[in-house]
């Protein structure tokens, strides 16, 4: 090129020095945070707005950034701070530029809490996925919360499928136990659930429903305080996400050698956790057993218990051999049974509102004897298995609030049945109907031994500024707490949350919980 053609060197920029001085400094000290990093390893407990405990600190930056890839485990007891460590992690990745996107997958009453403590205590600004539009796509979706079922439908995975919808860098599980896959009897059984973990941690011969997602998530976080649950196969399952190709068998895993396997675990308990003092950071825990007695007499509670056992052997213990749907129909009515006599007085409701309407379609013809068989094969093909095996009692049907998993599949179950006949259809609904009269007495008359013993607690002294936490499964036992301990006088004092309602519920019952003074229940 002639060097008389070569263009004229540029004009060195012109210097202003009359700027806003306080935008500058702030420029400066955004470049100057941006590379915090380089010289302090532990940078985000920085900019926190936490003290991380030193249990935390050691999970994630002796254990976790560490590792490249990450394909973690984290197991500790309830309480330990799971969510922080997260936050912690994903706030140093973030700062040191190893990862841009990443998608959290909690259980639908927990996606409130996790937006909430990862804006308020790290500064990271996490999308809730709702509303129409594709939550995945863009920038907008570079930090994105999802419910486990919400992202399990068709609808929210195949927006995660969709070309403009970028693979995520980090995939965190929260509440990771409930993913749920097992063998039994040379069988695997994967629920929708895991069939989505597979895909997101790119595990081979993935179910045809999340087939062409077309990547795999490079770091993978798993959470969850019941990683064993006595169960050795679940516990497998959830190792083999971490690395489908090492852990690729049950066998496999056993193998694979207990030293080494802190590469990918770790657990620490309550008893194991120090504050920043050095002091044992949770008190002793105490557990108490409270029992009592059932109520004799004609109309007691033990009569009850004694003849709704009969019941259900007689109706039941014939077809338990070899009608899945009817042995899980009984265990329904156990559980309810040692519930509350309320639960087992709705269900014992529900069922005879079942009994009537098929009772009704076989003596008008609308349903005959082998469309009955039929619907009750389906039932048993349906459900094999035990819901509460694999899942909470609290999970959502479907994250808007309108009801619980755990009661669809109660009211499913309740439909199984042996009788074919009119006669003996009619024969079981009086028997029910018996039955339910006499726990109608016994809840009229006011003396369950067992809210007794409950209500004498509550007015103990000794826990007079105690605030208190009673968990049930049936939502059909709170109801009925509820109501009872309103009579006592705790009217306005008590919280309620239930996996059928929306996140947005749940928060604010859990922040009234947390505001009031006790005691609260």
């Amino acid at each position: 090129m002639d060097a008389a053609a070569a263009p004229p060197p540029a004009a060195p920029p012109a210097l202003d020095f009359a700027g806003d001085p306080d935008a500058v400094a702030a420029v400066a000290e955004a470049w100057r945070l941006a590379y915090g990093h380089q010289f302090n390893p532990a940078f985000a407990s920085e900019t926190a707005r936490i003290d991380p405990l030193p249990h935390q600190r050691v999970a994630v930056y002796d254990r976790m950034l560490r590792q490249e890839p990450l394909r973690f485990l984290l197991a500790d007891d309830a309480g330990a701070g799971k969510t922080i460590m997260t936050g912690l992690y994903v706030r140093e990745m973030l700062s040191r530029g190893r990862i841009r996107r990443v998608l959290i997958v909690p259980p639908a009453g927990l996606v409130g809490n996790w937006e909430r403590e990862l804006r308020t205590l790290f500064g990271l600004r996490f999308r809730i996925a709702a509303g129409a539009g594709n939550p995945f796509r863009g920038a907008h979706g570079d930090l994105i919360i999802v419910s486990l079922d919400t992202l399990t439908g068709d609808r929210a995975f195949g927006a995660l499928q969709e070309p403009d919808a970028a693979p995520y860098d980090l995939v965190v599980f929260d509440e990771a136990h409930k993913l749920s896959a097992t063998a039994e009897g040379g069988r695997i059984r994967k629920r929708r659930r895991y069939q989505l973990a597979e895909a997101l941690a790119g595990c081979a011969g993935v179910d045809s429903r999340f087939a062409g997602l077309g990547w795999a998530a490079r770091h993978l976080l798993l959470l969850t305080a019941t990683p064993h649950m006595g169960k050795d196969s679940p516990y497998h399952f959830l190792w083999r996400l971490l690395d489908p190709q090492v852990f690729a068998t049950g066998e496999a895993f056993r193998r694979f050698p207990p030293e080494h396997r802190h590469r990918h675990f770790i657990r620490r308990t309550k008893e194991q956790m120090l504050g920043l003092d050095g002091a044992p950071l949770y008190r002793k825990r105490t557990c108490d057993t409270f029992s009592y007695d059932l109520s004799g007499g004609p109309d007691g509670e033990q009569t009850l218990y004694d003849l709704t056992t009969a019941y259900l052997t007689d109706t039941y213990g014939r077809a338990l051999s070899d009608r899945p749907a009817v042995r899980l129909a009984m265990s329904v009515f156990q559980r309810r049974l040692a519930s509350s006599t309320w639960a087992l007085l709705r269900s014992l409701e529900r069922r005879i509102e079942k009994l009537t309407v098929t009772a009704g379609d076989l003596q008008s013809g609308r349903l005959s004897a082998a469309d009955l068989q039929r619907r009750q094969s389906g039932l048993d093909r349906e459900y094999r298995a035990d819901f509460f095996d694999s899942h909470g009692a609290d999970e959502d049907a479907g994250g808007d609030g309108l009801g619980e998993r755990s009661e669809d599949y109660e009211d499913a179950v309740l439909g199984a049945m042996v009788a074919v006949t009119v006669e003996e259809v009619r024969k079981e609904i009086a028997r029910l109907e018996s039955l339910s009269a006499r726990a109608r007495r016994l809840l009229d008359a006011g003396g369950e031994s067992k809210f007794e013993t409950l209500r004498e607690m509550l007015e103990d002294p000794r826990y007079a500024d105690e605030k208190w936490l009673i968990f049930s499964e049936h939502r059909d036992t709170v109801d009925y707490l509820i109501r009872r301990l309103e009579g006592l006088g705790f009217s306005g004092r008590i919280a309620q949350v239930h996996g059928g309602m929306s996140w947005r519920s749940a928060r604010s019952r859990w922040s009234a919980f947390a505001a009031r003074p006790a005691p609260v229940i």
